[in-house]
């Protein structure tokens, strides 16, 4: 079983190999971070936008015309509004109290606070209700030059009933991505947990952890995967040895298995990759299992169809993804990995303190820049030679701008099937279109369902991202320059040519101005 091939030794040579995005220390970078962004932005990443002479190898970023050039003067007006909104903590604080208290319980209450949910936040940040909903946000923003990454925003199941009409969600997803404009949908996202059983996953994790502890500990049911432990892993988790798995909890995971491999299979046939998102370490182990054990099946013929992720704010993301990546290089398998910062730092540290361990997430956010930014250096590197892809997930403009010249130096031509930018859906729009104007690959994360399915799925994501709305600040800024410059010239245009009077101006129209 290929679950432990890099000696310490080989491990020490990958580092020396990594080049940093840029020649100062990693640990010097003071904004960069990926989707799931936690921290507010510092007054630099605001006051200090990149001045661009040559848009082909930087990002410009100053140019609020340009820029939004594709979006309506009434999107902007209500992404500006939403975004205030949101970046105002107690306003956020008060909603989030509010959809988890008794008041929810009554019908009447509960509609009205769907209803205004739906028509202001839910639009902005997802899709849709529906698979065509969301196929029509698709199409929207791939005429803007962007692509989707379509997300049916379902997670944390405990039957396998449950897991049944998940898959087919998923499945539903893949299907329709097939039939919308070609490269217009880049992935398709799923979360494990959404079709194995939770428990099972917990469960599966605790055995996983204890056999690297003691590989002599046989798991009769373990297929091929990469390695899934570092040295600097956490292992707390699992204090005592763990009962083996029941007949039942076997046939469980079988299932499981196959429901993945369903996906996989139709992720194939329809030429749609597949990326797994991640959870918190409790589970992480059964999901990587998961998603290294179908690539290892699936990822042929330099076409990663499987993408695992990687949460650059723990301790042993670096050396996890070297060791994976590696022995992907070995078996052959092309291997795909988008980079994320994390988005369970609160959880993980209080379960790590709980039980009186350090926490598994960096010390300190320097610590996480460097090592955000020496994954994206060395998968950059890996594309340049020729083995596997990447989606760099990221709200920072810093950590694009870095990117960007990092491809740039190593001869990583623009439009590369292999990179890939990515934000979330109403975040980050100037860096998205500053991005997609330099030529680069950028997908927008689209997640969508029922308001009812899709509220806890974001509210969880919301308690573990307290400054993630914050972020918000340079959007704001440049959305604002814009539509001032949109209103003056409309004032100058109506000062120099009087209208007819059964003229109208329907709002919502783009102002070509």
């Amino acid at each position: 079983m290929a679950t432990r091939l890099l000696s310490p030794k080989l491990l020490n040579n990958l580092r020396s190999l990594t080049r940093p995005l840029n020649s100062a220390s990693s640990a010097t970078f003071t904004a960069v971070s990926p989707l799931n962004f936690d921290e507010k932005p510092e007054p630099s990443a605001l006051e200090k936008q990149p001045t661009v002479n040559q848009p082909s190898t930087t990002l410009d970023l100053d140019d609020h015309q340009k820029l939004f050039a594709s979006v309506s003067t009434f999107k902007l007006l209500r992404s500006s509004a939403n975004l205030g909104l949101a970046a105002y903590e107690p306003f956020v604080d008060f909603g989030m109290w509010v959809m988890n208290s008794r008041l929810m319980e009554t019908s009447l209450i509960r509609d009205i606070i769907s209803k205004t949910v739906k028509h202001t936040f839910f639009e902005h940040f997802c899709a849709g209700e529906t698979t065509e909903e969301a196929g029509e946000c698709v199409r929207k923003i791939h005429e803007a030059g962007l692509r989707g990454m379509l997300v049916y925003a379902v997670e944390h199941t405990s039957d396998n009933t449950g897991c049944d009409r998940n898959l087919e969600g998923f499945l539903r997803s893949v299907q329709f991505a097939k039939s919308l404009p070609p490269s217009s949908v880049s992935f398709v996202i799923a979360k494990i947990t959404a079709i194995c059983p939770m428990r099972l996953l917990r469960r599966v994790s605790d055995l996983l952890r204890w056999q690297y502890k003691d590989p002599s500990f046989n798991l009769p049911w373990k297929l091929n995967t990469f390695p899934i432990f570092s040295d600097s892993s956490a292992l707390y988790h699992t204090l005592e040895k763990p009962e083996p798995l029941t007949p039942q909890e076997e046939l469980d995971l079988q299932l499981a298995h196959q429901r993945l491999l369903k996906l996989c299979q139709k992720c194939v046939e329809d030429n749609v990759p597949l990326t797994i998102d991640a959870e918190d370490t409790s589970l992480q182990p059964a999901i990587d299992y998961f998603t290294y054990s179908s690539a290892i099946m699936y990822n042929r013929d330099d076409n990663p169809i499987v993408y695992a992720t990687i949460q650059a704010y723990l301790k042993d993301a670096k050396e996890r993804l070297f060791m994976a990546a590696k022995s992907a290089e070995n078996l052959g398998i092309p291997m795909g990995f988008k980079l994320v910062r994390g988005a369970y730092m609160s959880s993980e540290r209080k379960l790590a303190s709980s039980l009186g361990y350090d926490s598994p997430i960096h010390n300190s956010i320097q610590e996480t820049h460097a090592c955000y930014n020496d994954c994206a250096s060395f998968m950059l590197e890996r594309i340049a030679d020729g083995y596997g892809a990447v989606v760099l997930a990221t709200h920072n403009l810093q950590s694009g701008q870095l990117a960007v010249s990092k491809a740039r130096d190593l001869g990583i031509k623009k439009g590369n099937q292999k990179l890939e930018f990515a934000q979330l859906y109403g975040m980050s729009e100037a860096l998205s279109f500053g991005l997609r104007n330099a030529g680069f690959q950028v997908s927008k994360y689209l997640p969508y369902g029922p308001v009812d399915m899709v509220m806890p799925y974001l509210l969880r994501r919301a308690e573990e991202n307290r400054g993630l709305l914050s972020t918000s600040s340079l959007d704001r800024v440049l959305m604002g320059k814009e539509l001032k410059r949109r209103l003056k010239n409309l004032q100058f245009a109506k000062s120099e040519t009087t209208a007819p009077s059964n003229m109208k101006v329907e709002i919502g129209t783009q102002w070509k101005l």
